[in-house]
């Protein structure tokens, strides 16, 4: 399948910017989490920008509100519900994916598979779901249980929750409607099938009663980096957005997930998409003023609490903020974000205060300042390097950091020949050079004995 470009770009939409200091600007809107206008001028500049996907995290419970003091000097308390939010967004944009979170571990199948059907057809096939397993522990709490899951057991449930969202997804035969007013026959009844799953965590007979998705399925998004979420994602995904700061590490994780995909046969491999936070500026010394005035506007103990509820919610106070990172407990939490700050540490000696800014900025995801040139260039090393199909662009504030990108970086990645300079038709999968899957016929169920 034909892809109109080699370069892959997505907007990662967060609130007020994914710095956290970001709604304090003076350009951003510190109320951008409370005016839904405010998100509808954000994907129509990412639509003017080109780009492939419009990506909406989500989660179920509050991160960080153990401490309510660092949390209130943010602007992460509230969000947006993403299937809402991204319904909507259909109807002002024509063009980009739209890919919305949903938890495995606290949603059903049935009701996962319905909602993305149902935005697929809404958006002309443009829909895209971002399979996470809930590394929140607080969410438990708001879905009647007092623990949260373990680790493993989290991803074993979310492997036979997307086996069944799938053959939910395939329940009707693509010309199963045959809307013969005449003959009285709105469907062809030999064009549906029901799911009859049988499992350890779900029983779902089905069928869905959504026609098929008109991409086959919606897009799959995945990014757990853990082994079990390397196999979940090599599996299955279609696009792995992964945070990745070392171009080294970028090329291992890239060679490794493309390299599990062909040991199992994948006609495709997945996408590999890291976070980019772009601070772009005329010129170096400008787009390196503009990070540190960011960086300056961090309290440090908020500073110390972002870090604390990244590694798992670890409590950092009674360690000298000058000093190394310690040896962490064990928790249950995000395991591979963790794993990569605390080689992040090690490997460029950094102090808790340090890495504690550090994460303010981007949570460990790839940092570029410079001027479009600049981002550019590092863009496209990592495109040729095998590190990337393409980037999950995380604007540091908004709406300026998207704007500053769209029209500095994108003409010069285009001038490049390295991106589009206009949308081809088709789904979203078509844009980005993916198959659309093939119907699934069920197996009958095994007929008993008498």
């Amino acid at each position: 399948m034909a892809v109109s470009s080699p370069l892959r770009l997505g907007l990662f939409l967060q609130e007020t910017g994914h710095h956290i200091a970001g709604w304090r600007t003076p350009a951003s809107p510190a109320d951008d989490a409370l005016v839904f206008s405010r998100y509808v001028h954000l994907a129509r500049e990412a639509e003017r920008g080109l780009f492939d996907l419009l990506f909406v995290q989500d989660s179920s419970a509050m991160r960080g509100a153990n401490n309510l003091d660092a949390l209130s000097r943010t602007a992460r308390a509230l969000t947006w519900e993403p299937m809402t939010t991204l319904a909507a967004l259909s109807q002002v944009t024509e063009h980009i994916g739209l890919v919305g979170t949903a938890t495995t571990t606290y949603n059903e199948p049935y009701q996962v598979a319905r909602q993305f059907a149902s935005l697929d057809h809404i958006s002309a096939g443009r829909a895209g779901w971002n399979l996470v397993t809930s590394n929140n522990e607080a969410e438990a709490r708001n879905f009647s249980r007092r623990t949260h899951p373990q680790h493993d057991d989290r991803y074993v449930r979310a492997e036979e929750f997307l086996t069944v969202v799938k053959g939910l997804w395939d329940s009707w035969a693509d010309d199963a409607f045959l809307l013969d007013k005449a003959g009285g026959r709105y469907f062809d009844p030999a064009g549906v099938q029901s799911l009859n799953h049988q499992g350890s965590h779900f029983n779902v007979a089905g069928p869905l009663t959504i026609a098929r998705p008109p991409q086959g399925y919606p897009l799959l998004v995945q990014a757990g980096s853990s082994p079990s979420g390397k196999a979940l994602g090599a599996a299955h995904a279609d696009v792995i957005f992964t945070a990745q700061a070392v171009l080294d590490n970028a090329v291992a994780f890239a060679s490794d997930m493309r390299a599990r995909a062909k040991e199992i046969n994948r006609k495709q491999a997945p996408l590999i998409m890291p976070g980019l936070m772009p601070i772009v500026g005329e010129t170096r010394e400008a787009a390196q003023e503009k990070y540190e005035r960011l960086q300056a506007l961090v309290d440090p103990a908020l500073a110390l609490a972002t870090l604390s509820t990244t590694l798992g919610e670890v409590d950092l106070r009674n360690y000298p903020l000058d000093g190394p990172l310690p040896d962490l407990p064990a928790a249950n939490g995000p395991q591979s974000r963790r794993a990569m700050l605390v080689d992040m540490a090690t490997r460029e000696n950094l102090t808790i205060r340090q890495l504690a800014l550090r994460v303010t900025g981007a949570r460990g995801h790839l940092i570029v300042v410079g001027t479009p040139d600049d981002v550019a260039d590092v863009m496209s090393t990592w495109l040729h390097a095998g590190a990337a199909d393409g980037f999950n662009i995380m604007p540091a504030d908004f709406p300026s950091g998207l704007t500053d990108f769209v029209d500095g970086v994108v003409p010069v990645l285009q001038a490049r020949g390295l991106f589009r300079r206009s949308y081809a038709p088709g789904t979203v999968r078509d844009r980005l050079g993916l198959n659309r899957p093939e119907r699934v016929s069920v197996k009958p169920a095994p007929q008993l004995t008498q």
